[in-house]
């Protein structure tokens, strides 16, 4: 069945991916209007994760931050696909990178560096940053149900310059290089809920405590990782401009969970900016009446 749903699907995929942009974008309008108005895809969900985060905006400002979401998630959707026939050279003109000489200097003294970022913008392009840079790029993601597909995305993230690497085997890849002195950057979009089961730090995220991962604020200490921050810029329809922003190369000096608070507030303040290139149909609060104890705080909304 997964081969048949592959063999079905792809064709299309591939034929939307090779039409000329303008077109292509015609077909994003589309996809907009159909999601938006016609299957109202989490609409309610998109609206009440805007009026949790933003209390102090009117409803007419909540109305047209999530209009404008709609659209550019279309676009998102339509640029996954995009990449499957996109050539290096095309990536390099609508991806741009600043400061990656932060990661040369990294390079040069032989170590390896955590990115943090988080479904801001278009996270699946920052992938095209392995191209670069002298360190060998890893995306963390959560494998595809479908073996066809995950096997699909794979090949087209590494003809971009990244590697994918599951999520369940991140660690043990991480301690390989190691070992192996093997010069790399491990890209972590890092705000999705973890499982309770798992969580072992809670703390405000737009005013509401939620868990948050923690697992490459571990490995960058434990593996001596600098860490840095994407902060990712959509210039226009098709076009973004990423800036890498250091956040240590001495993680070890820093409390437990010290840079998860540096980099959820960096995310934030990023979010703020611009919120409708947020991904906000995440159910990024769903856990918020599972708060521990020790991490209540006064300040969590109901």
């Amino acid at each position: 069945m997964q081969l048949l749903i592959y063999l079905l699907v792809y064709p299309i995929l591939w034929f939307i991916s090779i039409l000329p942009f303008p077109i292509f974008y015609k077909v994003s309008d589309f996809i907009y209007y159909l999601l938006y108005y016609i299957i109202g895809y989490r609409k309610k969900m998109v609206y009440e994760n805007l009026k949790r985060c933003f209390p102090e905006k009117s409803e007419e400002e909540i109305l047209g931050i999530r209009k404008r979401f709609y659209k550019h998630m279309a676009d998102l959707f339509m640029e996954m696909i995009k990449t499957l026939s996109m050539s290096q050279e095309e990536m390099k003109k609508r991806a741009k990178f600043h400061n990656t000489e932060l990661l040369d200097e990294y390079a040069k003294q032989n170590k390896s560096v955590a990115l943090l970022c988080g479904h801001y913008a278009n996270y699946e392009w920052v992938l095209s940053l392995g191209q670069h840079i002298q360190h060998d790029g890893f995306g963390i993601y959560a494998p595809l149900s479908n073996k066809y597909f995950d096997k699909l995305i794979k090949k087209t993230r590494k003809k971009h310059g990244g590697t994918l690497v599951s999520r369940y085997e991140t660690a043990r890849l991480v301690l390989k290089n190691y070992k192996e002195q093997h010069l790399s950057l491990y890209g972590f979009v890092n705000d999705q809920s973890p499982q309770v089961s798992h969580t072992r730090y809670w703390r405000e995220f737009f005013g509401t405590v939620v868990p948050v991962h923690t697992a490459a604020e571990t490995l960058a200490k434990k593996f001596d990782m600098a860490i840095v921050f994407f902060c990712v810029k959509k210039i226009k329809r098709g076009y973004y401009e990423t800036t890498i922003v250091n956040i240590t190369d001495n993680p070890k000096q820093y409390k437990d969970f010290e840079i998860t608070d540096i980099y959820t507030k960096m995310l934030e303040e990023e979010i703020r900016r611009k919120p409708e290139y947020y991904l906000w149909t995440h159910n990024r609060f769903k856990h918020r009446n599972k708060v521990p104890a020790e991490f209540q705080k006064a300040t969590n909304p109901a």
